[in-house]
């Protein structure tokens, strides 16, 4: 950790608040050549020094080697067509390779390890300096206050949600300190985490005007306590099941509902692409992206443009959705395809099924920008030929015959529409109310409170048309359907491989044999669906010593034997 409290590097985010045309509070930061001295003498550079830490918190999905893996390639979710390094040193269990070839930030373990502690220290510099700064009515102190406790509790939250207990530093470091101390267990970061929160939320308010839209407010601090409580209840962090744990998580998420401040919005497809909405708890503020970078580079497909479209959903994530029977335009029933009653017709499997599909999904001979979208291939003869998105045996064509549309606003058409909203989420209202029926299941027997459970997984349910689940379904039941909602609802938003960890469901889930869709194209135009396993390139190793990242070996080695690994790393 020595590198991390010797050096701390500004970062500068040139941020447009979409609604109001006026910088955002992170385009306000002071020169990288200024010293503290000098900044907590000025009041206005102390605030704008705050405002910095912001940029440590995680805030892209697509955040792997610049923009090319996220963690749902490392998931069931999706596979990276061009084998991305920094994806398959998770997916692999190659976790450590990529960072100690030099990759810090190409993956999500030296990356997350070193932007948090930095993070850190800048939260812990400006928590020490609070009261000595010159402060005048045109800053917020309290507000400031709560920031840095609330940025130090999400930063330590996902520390700990990838590698365990953490050494918890709660002050800056002099040249003097020694900083190399041991590790915290679980339990006490998550106090500490805890502890902060609760600071945050006396401090921050609900709401601020437009030019301050995106920081952190009690409600976020409410949904973050909601989040980490509801992992330090799952079974990687409760392997006796304690029953308090579970209850405490579901009593968090209901402070956020009892809040009657947010709501689900009307809308599911663009729940990316909107710049305010009653759902959203906390976003990362951008300004309309450009197509270059992710976009043009990871999730267009040729055919449209795009220069490589690696990020692929998997066969397994589309079966995740559920077949659905009509009267007219209204869903009247539902049920896992693998029903027999479903409905599901193997050879027209796109028909029917949940509208989040739709959202989520670009699929084969879809419409989309003007056009079908084609994953075929036909054969005459000797010739092969092959639909505008697929190529065999292409790194820069989709591996599964899948591309996400979650990830890629319809407007964004190569050499024509140049910018567009996609947002990143902190948290959204959906999961606050997925967190705690799931909570709120694992909590109790009682049957009418699991149907309080129940009628959140409903609302989430009815916003996109589907039916609601049974009022008598067991608490087995309500888990697997959490489950399943959980994948649908959330897919792709950074949520499915860390809670497939947190469940210790990963070793299972993801040894399971990776899908995609053959699609040939027939002479008459119609087209024949085959589901086929992918190459062993595309198949994910998991063990049961993965459910902790390693800590960076190089952090290990500067302790001095004083940092402890993980097991069997």
């Amino acid at each position: 950790m020595r590198n991390i409290y010797y050096s701390i590097v500004f970062l500068f985010v040139a941020l447009v608040l979409i609604t109001s045309c006026k910088k955002d509070f992170l385009d306000r930061t002071p020169s990288a050549d200024l010293d503290e001295e000098k900044v907590f003498k000025d009041p206005a550079l102390a605030a704008s020094y705050a405002d910095n830490a912001y940029n440590h918190l995680v805030d892209e999905y697509a955040r792997f080697n610049a923009h090319r893996g996220t963690t749902a390639q490392a998931s069931d979710e999706a596979v990276s067509g061009n084998a991305d390094v920094s994806v398959r040193t998770l997916n692999q269990g190659l976790f450590h390779d990529h960072y100690e070839r030099g990759g810090a930030s190409l993956n999500d373990i030296g990356d997350i390890w070193e932007r948090a502690y930095a993070g850190i220290r800048l939260a812990n510099v400006t928590l020490s300096r609070m009261s000595t700064v010159p402060w005048t009515n045109a800053q917020s102190p309290s507000r400031i206050e709560g920031e840095m406790h609330f940025i130090r509790a999400f930063l330590y939250f996902e520390l700990i949600k990838r590698f365990g207990g953490v050494p918890i530093v709660d002050k800056p470091a002099s040249i003097f300190d020694n900083i190399d101390i041991p590790r915290n267990t679980y339990q006490e970061c998550l106090n500490f985490i805890l502890a902060d929160l609760d600071k945050a939320e006396a401090l921050l308010l609900p709401d601020y005007d437009a030019s301050n839209y995106g920081r952190a407010t009690k409600g976020a601090a409410a949904a973050l306590k909601a989040r980490a409580l509801l992992y330090a209840a799952s079974p990687i962090n409760n392997p006796t099941g304690d029953l308090t744990k579970w209850a405490s998580a579901a009593a968090a998420a209901k402070v956020v509902i009892d809040m009657n401040k947010y709501s689900l919005q009307t809308t599911y497809a663009d729940i990316m692409n909107v710049p305010q909405s009653s759902e959203y708890i906390m976003i990362k503020i951008r300004p309309p992206r450009i197509i270059d970078g992710f976009l043009l580079d990871f999730v267009m497909s040729p055919g449209s443009g795009g220069a490589q479209g690696s990020m692929n959903p998997t066969q397994n994530h589309v079966d995740m959705y559920e077949a659905v029977k009509k009267n007219g335009n209204t869903i009247i029933s539902s049920a896992p395809i693998t029903d027999p009653n479903s409905g599901y017709d193997a050879q027209k499997p796109y028909d029917n099924r949940d509208p989040r599909f739709y959202a989520n999904i670009l699929y084969n001979n879809v419409l989309w920008q003007g056009r079908n979208m084609g994953m075929w291939s036909q054969t005459n003869g000797t010739t092969t030929t092959y639909g505008a998105d697929f190529r065999p045996n292409n790194i820069i064509y989709s591996a599964t015959r899948y591309y996400c549309r979650k990830m890629w606003p319809e407007v964004y058409v190569r050499n024509t529409t140049q910018r567009a909203l996609f947002n990143f989420i902190f948290f959204r209202y959906a999961e606050v109310l997925l967190n705690y029926a799931e909570a709120l299941n694992e909590s109790t027997d009682s049957q009418i409170e699991r149907q309080l459970a129940i009628a959140r997984v409903n609302e989430v349910r009815n916003r996109v048309g589907m039916p609601a689940l049974s009022n008598t379904l067991t608490q087995v039941q309500l888990r697997e359907a959490i489950v399943r909602e959980r994948a649908v609802e959330l897919a792709f938003e950074d949520f499915r491989w860390y809670d497939l960890i947190r469940w210790k469901k990963a070793k299972d889930v993801l040894t399971q044999p990776v899908k995609g869709m053959d699609v040939v194209r027939n002479a008459n135009g119609s087209f024949t669906y085959n589901v086929v396993t992918l190459p062993i390139l595309y198949q994910k190793r998991f063990e049961d010593y993965m459910y902790l990242y390693p800590i960076p070996r190089r952090e290990i080695f500067k302790s001095d034997g004083i940092l402890k690994q993980n097991p069997n790393w």
